[in-house]
């Protein structure tokens, strides 16, 4: 009887973590940088794991002298809500999904994938709903960030202006490339990428980065790749002037639409 009652409890409290999460994805916690002018664009910029939207624009502070702000582009900066995190051993952590491992030769964790692509939707939706059209958007992320704007952009919204990720990597058999071939084999469009990676990085390899850009270019996605000597696993101000020059390449100013 007190193993069943163990047992009762351990799985009321699984279900109570879940209801949580998934009362916690329905709607995510943002910062943002408005612009100084009129807005009429909009960039997501997701973290990587175990960060927060406001962590992640102060590191952008802390890395670029004018910080990553526009006229007329407002910056929104979303906080993934804490679950258990297999590489962690199922400890607590904000990531946008979970992982089998970190590496590029396992199976994705689809659910949590998909389920924080709709979640993320919501965000692309409130800007819809606020006047800026889905071609006046730009989605990317470091890190997890930026796996998980592929993930979003490929195979749910494609009709972005554009997807980077910086030092980010997809699974070897990620369903995007799936998505992109499809797409590009039945003639319909998809965004550019921009891509950056450190070459010293040694906790997502230069290599997974690079590899995965070669693999969406095979698909037929217009990439580009920017490699980084001696940097490690973190931001960088050439890397975000590059970023930022890019940004304003596919969103520039405009009083129409």
């Amino acid at each position: 009887m007190r193993l069943a009652r163990v047992t009762s409890a351990g799985r009321n409290l699984s279900r109570d973590f879940r209801l949580a999460v998934m009362a916690a994805v329905r709607k995510l916690q943002t910062c943002a940088s408005s612009p100084a002018g009129k807005h009429t664009a909009s960039i997501i910029f997701l973290h990587g794991s175990g960060d927060t939207g406001q962590g992640l624009r102060s590191w952008v502070q802390d890395v670029m002298v004018s910080d990553l702000s526009f006229d007329h582009i407002r910056v929104i900066y979303p906080s993934a809500p804490a679950r258990p995190y297999t590489p962690m051993r199922g400890a607590l952590s904000t990531v946008w999904f979970d992982r089998y491992k970190i590496s590029r030769d396992c199976p994705e964790h689809l659910e949590s994938i998909d389920t924080m692509c709709s979640t993320l939707g919501s965000i692309i939706q409130d800007e819809v709903n606020t006047g800026i059209p889905k071609h006046r958007m730009v989605i990317g992320g470091f890190s997890m960030g930026g796996a998980m704007a592929l993930h979003l952009v490929c195979r749910y919204h494609p009709d972005v202006a554009g997807v980077f990720a910086l030092s980010s990597f997809l699974n070897k058999d990620s369903v995007a490339f799936q998505a992109v071939e499809e797409r590009l084999r039945t003639g319909l469009s998809l965004p550019d990428l921009f891509q950056c990676h450190g070459t010293s990085d040694n906790l997502v390899l230069h290599q997974w980065g690079e590899e995965t850009s070669v693999l969406l270019r095979k698909t037929g996605m217009t990439t580009t790749f920017h490699s980084f000597p001696g940097l490690y696993h973190q931001l960088s101000q050439p890397e975000m002037e590059l970023l930022r020059s890019w940004i304003l390449n596919k969103l520039p100013p405009t009083t129409s639409f």
